[in-house]
């Protein structure tokens, strides 16, 4: 390790036998603040104030699970090996592919329970979804994980002018690496600000969570490449980006689709 460079401490309150990650905060500020935003805009949308409170407490566990399930199993071959490592989240393995298939079923299943339009809640909430996945990618940035391949300092302090505290916490182990938590972070934020503007277009209902799951698998496809931790399906094809693919498919199909078959006559602003 270069004279002076000490990683960031990942643990952020140690209390002995009790430990808290900043990995976890950081997750945890990003859906509390994405719920804040989904609150307000769900009260001008005309739902039921309580209805974002009562599906946050159903789709976080739900979603940390699958997400932790997702990850396990595309290192299976580890964690058979390992199964008291299966819970220890903390050290990260949650998989964003994962956690949004659980929050969409989750969705799906309040919705019918609550007799609203699914469309509705995920259309309000998807620009909360993009802002708490960025601000989450900088748990990662904690734990120094999720970064891309070998690069020199000179790239990161003079191509990318980024700050000293990012370049000094991608030195990982005696190699400097891409920074890519932070491109993902940068995508996801310039994502929010579109979808944000996209409220106002009043687009057709679910086309702007759509949008959103369009966006951030082009995103995360091309990001994806540059990473050395990737969930591999075969030694050349990595999960992280079929999955990108497909989303973008199916989300285009479904944009047609409901438009072609008379239900997306909605609009985002309706009542």
């Amino acid at each position: 390790m270069e004279q002076g460079i000490q990683p960031l401490n990942p643990i952020a309150i140690d209390l002995g036998p009790i430990q808290v990650h900043w990995y976890g905060l950081i997750i945890g500020f990003g859906v509390l603040l994405g719920l804040i935003i989904a609150l307000r805009e769900s009260e001008r949308r005309g739902l039921e104030k309580e209805i974002f409170t009562d599906l946050i407490l159903f789709a976080v566990p739900i979603a940390i699970i699958s997400a932790r399930i997702y990850y396990v199993i595309f290192q299976w071959e580890y964690y058979s090996q390992n199964p008291g490592d299966i819970i220890k989240i903390w050290n990260g393995g949650i998989a964003i592919h994962g956690a949004l298939i659980g929050s969409v079923l989750t969705a799906i299943v309040f919705a019918k329970v609550k007799k609203v339009s699914f469309w509705k809640l995920v259309d309000i909430a998807a620009p909360s979804l993009l802002l708490g996945q960025a601000i989450g990618r900088w748990g990662n940035f904690m734990n120094q994980e999720a970064h891309g391949g070998e690069v020199t300092r000179s790239f990161l302090e003079n191509n990318m002018h980024l700050p000293e505290f990012i370049i000094n916490q991608m030195y990982i182990n005696g190699t400097y690496y891409h920074p890519t938590f932070l491109y993902e972070s940068i995508w996801n934020i310039l994502g929010v600000i579109i979808l944000l503007s996209l409220r106002k277009v009043n687009l057709r209902r679910g086309e702007l969570f759509l949008t959103y799951v369009i966006w951030y698998s082009i995103g995360r496809y091309f990001i994806e490449g540059l990473r050395t931790d990737s969930l591999m399906l075969t030694e050349s094809l990595r999960i992280a980006q079929v999955i990108s693919i497909v989303l973008v498919v199916v989300a285009i199909a479904l944009v047609v689709y409901r438009r072609v078959r008379g239900h997306a006559d909605k609009r985002y602003l309706d009542a």
